[in-house]
């Protein structure tokens, strides 16, 4: 009884001198990497330096982005925002962090992507956003056949089909509403790209336009990209995989496993179809995985099937999402600046006599819709934030700053593109201010390369050219063919939480047929 007794204040003594121990690492450690870190010179909050706690709150709130600019405006060009992650908000770093090595510095390797970052493969074969540069370089050699300019041109008319298929739907619910005829157009757009990329990737059949909803498909890719906040989490702090994965919805995890098989079915199934005498990402795939004419393997790279399923599951969610979100930024600040949206629609309906002359090729000519969609790409990208990078072997010098090696770095988009250092009236949508002969001199000085929505260097967007066609494409028709007027309850719509992608509400937009003279 009485050892029992005696151990009592022991094991509370042991306990203590445990705490008290784990306290004060904590605190030595925190005081190190705040105020000794080879990182501690560089700008930004201490208590950011201090831990990563911080940024994962807000990273997790869905507010990251919004805090990540706060955090440039008031420290400058360059932030540490946690003891390992320094972000930059100038050209340069674009060119240091992601482009071409050159020059003196061509013997040296490109910065890796800190997988941290991004959503893990769905299998165990590499996708060309993770794997390393070798690899890489295959893959997008056997992709780039699929985003070239003559394949553009023979995918377009399966964009053609599902843009018109949008313009049919809209006109039937402008019919049925009359006057009063209102829709999503955040929706619609959705639906579009969805079912424009689920064919040019699969040849899959999505119908989201046809039901006017989402396949459930569609559902589970959105539930995947929400869980990539929650990868990065547990791979900074492995220990708490068992209290977050609790509190994630166990449907998030069913449409990650869901989208998987869904995805290696659709694209086993395209391969075994062939080249289907049409133009999508796969028949250019398979031609370049045979010689073209008896099946045989090619001699240049090829993909393996893995890495095919694993590349599709990439192709669909860039595709698509992305698309859908720029267009129904462009739409909404639009829709905020009448002047804008009246200069963008006479220069539209002026341009082309009929409607079968509204092709992709002639869109690329019209000066004022592309500096719509470059200003809509700086206010709204649909990537907000950094695309994250490892500074590899001791370090280098990136803006005047030594950054060592093992630095998690990046350029945020939308920080970047908001900032007074890079851009006069940073929060106006302005898209004069990419016509060289048009701006006012007031953004003359606008630093106009640091807007990257589609980033740069070996690993920049392969998918850019067919971007900027679904967007000409989309945008053109349905202005159109439709007056557009923004509703009262979508006013706001901008204000957002971020989850990787924006979390895009209703577009809610009175929709009238065009009157022609």
């Amino acid at each position: 009884m009485f050892e029992n007794y005696t151990a009592i204040p022991f094991v509370k003594g042991s306990a203590a001198v445990l705490g008290g121990i784990l306290f004060l690492y904590v605190l030595i450690r925190g005081v190190y990497l705040a105020f000794f870190h080879p990182l501690s010179r560089i700008p930004g909050p201490k208590l950011y330096a201090f831990t990563d706690l911080p940024y994962l709150y807000y990273l997790l709130r869905g507010e990251w982005p919004y805090r990540h600019r706060q955090l440039h405006d008031q420290y400058g060009p360059v932030v540490r925002y946690t003891p390992n992650d320094v972000s930059f908000t100038t050209a340069n770093a674009w060119r240091t962090i992601y482009g071409h090595r050159i020059g003196a510095s061509a013997h040296i390797a490109a910065f890796p992507k800190d997988p941290k970052g991004y959503r893990p493969p769905l299998t165990g074969d590499p996708n060309i956003v993770l794997t390393n540069d070798e690899d890489h370089r295959r893959h997008r050699r056997v992709l780039a056949h699929a985003f070239s300019e003559k394949a553009l041109l023979g995918q377009e008319s399966i964009m053609r089909h599902y843009v018109d298929k949008l313009i049919s739907r809209l006109g039937e619910r402008a019919k049925l509403g009359g006057s009063n005829a209102v829709v999503d157009l955040a929706r619609w757009y959705n639906f579009t790209t969805f079912d424009m990329v689920g064919d040019l990737s699969f040849g899959a059949q999505f119908g989201c336009l046809d039901s006017g909803g989402y396949h459930p498909w569609v559902a589970t890719i959105f539930d995947d990209i929400r869980l990539i906040t929650v990868d990065e989490t547990l791979r900074r702090h492995p220990l708490l995989n068992a209290l977050v994965w609790s509190l994630v919805p166990k449907r998030w995890l069913a449409s990650r496993l869901e989208h998987l098989e869904r995805s290696r079915a659709a694209a086993m199934k395209r391969v075994e179809s062939g080249s289907m005498g049409r133009e999508d990402f796969m028949s250019y795939i398979l031609r370049h995985n045979t010689d073209g004419e008896d099946g045989k393997p090619s001699d240049g790279p090829t993909l393996t099937p893995g890495e095919i399923v694993e590349n599709a599951n990439i192709l669909i969610i860039a595709g698509s999402e992305t698309t859908a979100t720029l267009l129904s930024g462009a739409t909404f600040h639009l829709l905020t600046h009448p002047d804008k949206h009246g200069r963008l629609v006479r220069e539209i309906r002026g341009a082309f006599a009929t409607e079968a002359d509204i092709t992709v090729t002639a869109l690329g000519q019209l000066k004022y819709l592309n500096a719509v969609l470059k200003e809509a790409l700086r206010m709204y990208p649909p990537i907000p934030g950094a695309l994250p990078r490892t500074v590899t072997g001791a370090g280098e010098v990136i803006d005047n700053y030594w950054i060592s090696g093992g630095t998690t770095v990046g350029v945020p988009h939308w920080a970047a593109c908001q900032s007074e250092f890079n851009f006069h009236n940073p929060d106006e949508f302005v898209p004069e201010r990419w016509i060289a002969d048009e701006r006012d001199a007031a953004y003359e000085n606008d630093n106009r390369a640091v807007s990257q929505p589609f980033s740069v260097g070996p690993r920049n967007c392969l998918g850019k050219n067919l971007a900027y066609a679904e967007m000409r494409l989309i945008l053109a028709k349905v202005l159109w063919h439709f007056d557009l007027e923004l509703l009262p309850e979508s006013r706001d719509w901008n204000k957002q939480k971020i989850f990787v992608v924006w979390e895009k509400g209703a577009l809610n937009v009175k929709l009238t047929r065009a009157v022609r003279g």
